[in-house]
């Protein structure tokens, strides 16, 4: 098959071409691959190396031979034949003298140069690519890399190389290579593959043969392993039967971990020089693959390591337990305690992997690793679990992480009571963590006099004489100073929240935890967001580049799909919503809505629905906003405190009510409140609006009367928006245009200070800014860039909450049109039927036909929607029975 990639760095290639991969990566067929398809067949030599070839006579005699088999090779290279007196040198001598004169380019392929013997040949080859004329070019094919002199080559531009990682098979070519076999593979089944083979060619190809004819391809994919017969018959045949015995020891009996050190191996082999061993097998391409830039950490293919593990069992199968044991604990004490914990798992060894996890767990909660926290967690039997309160409380950190809050306060209390069968010594620090359990729990279900309590205790532990001896540490002070920063941000506490978030986020910076610097900075720009929309624009500055760090960190890390990275995507999308960039915001509350994990964080996951609703009210679609209101009312209820955004979201709910014509239900809802709630300044807003819509401008102004004047305190400024431009509305309905536009100048006001543009797209008043650019105003600039963000079509009338007033689907006919007069009354079907001298049948199917019409599916809803449609008048007075 073709790969076209490769093909094109071979044929821009320097002079050298060193290709050095191990077994089976596919090298052979590259270079065969890429010469037909270039058409290169007559203009390349190529010598395939066997361990005759170590011979330095029959090595030069097969160049020879294949360089006088191209088109200009057989017009220069004199025949070579065998002699008991061949010098290699002069062979190569004799072949750059011969080739000299060469004009035309001339390939030398030497596959498998590994092979080849480092006394004599290896020089002898190098003395010919450094001097070969320019037109000579050489690929070298090699499981590991050849001793030619490569660093001059390199330092003088004369080297390409290709190496196993870019010959590994991407994922389209991996789809490619099965379809040219003939193989349909299913998507995933195909990932899987991939991702088990590492796209090692061999591998792949190995799994395309088997799987000609099988009856589960998914199956076979979701088992398919270095185990696998053919696969395990290849790398015994290419890579472990060439081992030494020493060599073997050590990859059978490491096998059994993720990764390995050279001091480790020792340990597990009861030898020496581990290390050198390791570095010997991954320079000779034996499936070994080093870690890092000291070459001191290793691991194996995923096919090779399972081969290991087989012959592991076949050969030692009494010591697997005895090694993972010996693994846990040297990585324990060298500071490696995840891994420690999973070969203590491997081991059964409980005990000692619950104490690990329980000493270790914070450090992947706070270090953004709860995915890990998680699957360590999984890995322990159920009744293990239930019988260690130690790990019944890591549990509440892998609820948290999960979203499952309910579980995590059940798990919390289960801890808690089992405190007193802790051993002693372990006790005090299971205290402290059950502290900070409460903290994180409290946190998410917006809990802040507990969370205040909490971190004020943690804080006034860390700095006492057993912080060390409890196991706290920096990372937690930290995010204790975090926690309270996000408790006073939520009880209005404004200056000293912001003085412990930087103080917690500067902290985390300066110990290296950039998760919790995120996690401070993606809560902070979220309470500043939620909490003071009315600061300044500096302060709007300041939050819009905590959102900017938190988001770059989130990319930078790898955290972009975490529910904090959404939190902070909310926020940028809010914060631009605020300010009128509509179109720029909802890619970023969308993208909030793919990664937030509402049962994960439920009070930012209200404040994205709420936000959502009111992008919804902008777009003038109603019944969109509606549903996104009622999922942020199903999340406030979640919550152990009360949102501060609940009593703003309902008024906007209830005056979406209002502008989609469905006033009973409006009334109802007003009615279910409490009396606080009632009497406050965003539900007077929509007792306004509600009035206003019922044709009683007198009492719609009377309802927000308190609010204009500042009688009634607890609205912020920049929300005080909302309240006037309905005040304007209400004043130009009673005719009096200057008192509406006193108002509206008001509004303007703190629009004009702060740059929030956003209450003037979700409350449209186009006539009202029309008329007053035109008098007398200090903010005709501000007037002319709030109606060039609204709808082009301002031409009619535009509802409550920036809703388009309803349209009737279909035209009512005159039928329906008479039985739609008679729904304000309180007459009966039957009664109507009489009235109009029809049939009840008829009469139900008139409404039944007029509501479908109207969208709507109750009779109150139906008069609602036809009055604020204008197919019935407003009521006034006591309702009539006559039409």
């Amino acid at each position: 098959m073709s790969r076209c990639a490769l093909f094109e760095r071979l044929t821009q290639a320097e002079r050298v071409v060193h290709i050095s991969a191990p077994a089976g990566s596919g090298k052979t067929v590259l270079v065969r691959s890429w010469i037909a398809e270039t058409g290169l067949a007559r203009h390349a030599a190529w010598v395939t190396v066997d361990g005759e070839e170590r011979d330095p006579r029959r090595f030069w005699i097969s160049v020879a031979d294949a360089l006088r088999g191209t088109e200009a090779g057989s017009a220069l290279v004199r025949p070579l034949t065998a002699a008991p007196d061949l010098d290699g040198w002069a062979v190569v001598e004799r072949l750059l003298t011969d080739l000299a004169p060469l004009a035309d380019r001339l390939w030398l392929v030497i596959d498998d140069a590994h092979l080849l013997g480092t006394r004599e040949v290896l020089p002898q080859l190098e003395l010919l690519v450094l001097r070969a004329p320019p037109e000579l070019r050489f690929v070298l094919a090699t499981r590991h890399d050849l001793r030619l002199g490569l660093h001059r080559l390199r330092l003088e531009g004369d080297l390409t190389e290709i190496r196993a990682a870019e010959l590994r098979f991407s994922l389209a070519e991996a789809r490619a290579l099965f379809g040219a076999s003939g193989v349909a593979l299913p998507a995933d089944a195909l990932v899987r593959l991939h991702r088990r083979t590492e796209g090692w060619a061999a591998g792949l190809r190995l799994a395309a043969l088997s799987l000609d004819g099988h009856p589960d391809p998914d199956r076979f994919a979701a088992e398919f392993s270095g185990t696998d017969r053919t696969v395990a018959e290849f790398l015994l045949a290419e890579v472990l039967d060439r081992q030494s015995e020493e060599e073997r020891r050590l990859l059978l009996r490491t096998s059994v971990l993720e990764r390995v050190s050279g001091p480790l191996a020792d340990v597990l082999t009861g030898r020496s020089g581990g290390e050198r061993i390791l570095q010997d097998l991954e320079q000779a391409g034996a499936f070994v693959i080093s870690l890092d830039g000291c070459r001191s950490w290793f691991r194996y293919h995923q096919l090779f390591a399972d081969l290991l593990q087989l012959e592991l069992r076949r050969t030692e199968p009494n010591e697997q337990t005895a090694l993972h044991g010996a693994a846990a604990r040297w990585l324990a004490e060298h500071g490696q305690p995840v891994e420690a914990i999973r070969q203590a798992q491997a081991a059964e060894d409980w005990a000692m992997a619950a104490r690990l996890l329980a000493d270790h767990w914070l450090d992947l909660y706070l270090g953004g690793r709860g995915a890990t926290l998680v699957e360590l967690l999984a890995r322990f039997p159920c009744r293990v679990v239930a019988a260690n309160p130690e790990l019944t409380a890591v549990q509440v950190a892998g609820d948290l992480i999960q979203g499952s809050l309910e579980d995590a306060g059940r798990h919390l209390a289960t801890a808690t009571g089992a405190l007193a069968a802790v051993p002693a010594d372990r006790r005090g620090r299971v205290q402290v963590m059950l502290a900070v359990l409460r903290l994180f729990l409290a946190r998410r279900f917006v809990d802040f006099p507990v969370v205040v309590e909490e971190a004020q205790r943690l804080l006034a532990l860390t700095e006492g004489a057993d912080a060390a001896h409890l196991g706290l540490s920096e990372d937690l002070r930290a995010a204790a100073f975090i926690s309270l920063g996000i408790a006073e941000m939520w009880t209005l506490r404004f200056e000293d929240a912001e003085r412990h978030l930087r103080r917690g986020v500067t902290l985390a910076r300066r110990i290296g935890r950039p998760y919790l610097e995120f996690n401070g900075l993606t809560h902070g720009a979220y309470g500043m967001l939620l909490f003071r929309p009315d600061a300044s624009q500096a302060e709007w500055s300041a939050q819009a580049e905590w959102s900017a760090q938190a988001i770059e960190l989130a990319e930078r890390h790898g955290w972009g799909e975490e529910p904090l990275a959404g939190m902070a995507y909310a926020q940028l999308g809010i914060a631009m919503m605020y300010q009128g960039r509509l179109d720029e915001a909802e890619p970023w509350l969308e993208r909030a809505e793919r990664t937030l994990r509402t049962e994960a964080e439920p009070a930012a996951g209200m404040s994205l629905r709420y936000a959502r609703a009111v992008l919804e009210l902008t777009r003038g679609r109603g019944q969109e906003a509606l549903a996104a209101f009622r999922g942020a009312e199903k999340l406030a209820a979640t919550l152990a405190g009360r949102h501060i955004l609940v009593t703003s979201m309902r008024s906007r709910m209830l005056q979406t009510l209002v502008g989609l014509g469905q006033t009973g239900r409006a009334e109802q809802a007003l009615a279910e409140l409490g009396e606080d709630e009632r009497a406050s300044a965003e539900m007077r807003t929509a007792v306004a609006a509600l009035r206003l819509a019922s044709d009683d401008p007198r009492a719609a102004a009377e309802a927000l009367a308190p609010v204009v004047d500042g009688s009634v305190s607890g609205l912020r400024r920049v929300r005080m928006v909302a309240p006037l431009l309905l005040e304007a509305r209400i004043r130009d309905t009673l005719g009096d245009q200057a008192a509406a536009a006193r108002v509206l100048e008001r509004a303007l006001d703190i629009t004009e200070s702060n740059g929030m543009l956003l209450p003037f797209l979700v409350d449209r008043v186009p006539a009202l800014l029309e008329r007053h650019r035109h008098e007398r105003t200090a903010h005709g600039a501000l007037i002319s860039r709030i109606l060039d963000l609204l709808p082009a079509d301002r031409s009619g009338e535009i509802g409550p909450a920036g809703i388009v007033p309803p349209r009737v689907t279909e035209q009512l006919t005159d039928s329906e049109t008479r039985v739609l007069r008679y729904l304000p009354t309180h007459l009966t079907a039957p009664e109507i039927a009489n009235e109009l001298f029809l049939s009840v049948n008829t009469v139900s199917t008139h409404t039944h036909h007029l509501y479908a019409k109207l969208g709507v599916h109750r009779r109150h809803e139906a008069v609602d929607r036809a009055r604020a449609l204008g197919l019935l008048a407003p009521p006034v007075g006591a309702e009539s029975r006559s039409p």
